[in-house]
């Protein structure tokens, strides 16, 4: 997995976490923000006198930072705090919109992972027949967009949202659950400390 450049913020915790037993002035204030390449969840340690908003886009990447001083620690879905949770099908569909092209090719190069399963099976609500209808209308033209892939396909009414879907899954089950979601597809697997202490 490569290093993320922007997150997401999913939460801004000023106090740190609650659960941290250390005395309050030990704690550093936490952002939780969500990658926006590699859907790396991240625990970022902020610079002094900045403050932050939910799904605002920061800067972490190598060169000048102007809210974030480090990167603490690569987190998992079971780790985020409910209010993160919460943001976090928002702040992916919005990753999602933001990088369309990427996402509409998945439907026009989609291909069997094993001979019973296909990759456009994996998201949410697409059996053997709607996986076929895709199938055959692709062969008439690539899809070019999201809009294009509704109009073509009524049976998918917010591709977006349908891709986004199958990305939180990902977040949520992370590297050891079996069945379909055992397949990764949109959030690469890595190690859990790769981005652990990035600094400038």
């Amino acid at each position: 997995m490569g290093m993320e450049e922007y997150v997401y913020v999913l939460d801004y915790l000023p106090e740190g976490r609650l659960e941290d037993e250390r005395p309050t002035y030990k704690k550093e204030p936490l952002v939780i923000g969500l990658g926006d390449k590699y859907f790396s969840i991240l625990e970022l340690v902020q610079k002094k006198d900045v403050d932050f908003s939910i799904s605002e886009r920061v800067y972490i990447g190598k060169k000048e930072r102007n809210k974030i001083d480090y990167i603490k620690r690569r987190i998992n879905y079971d780790e985020l705090t409910a209010a993160a949770k919460a943001e976090l099908p928002y702040a992916v569909e919005k990753i999602v919109k933001s990088r369309e092209k990427k996402f509409v090719d998945f439907f026009n190069r989609a291909t069997p992972i094993t001979t019973r399963l296909h990759a456009l099976e994996l998201l949410p609500g697409i059996g053997k027949k709607l996986m076929w209808e895709i199938l055959e209308e692709r062969k008439k033209g690539q899809f070019e967009s999201f809009e294009n892939i509704s109009n073509r396909i009524k049976a998918i009414s917010d591709p977006a949202k349908l891709i986004g879907s199958r990305i939180v899954a990902e977040l949520e089950e992370g590297d050891s659950k079996m069945g379909k979601r055992k397949y990764r597809i949109f959030v690469p697997s890595g190690p859990k400390d790769e981005e652990r202490g990035r600094r400038r």
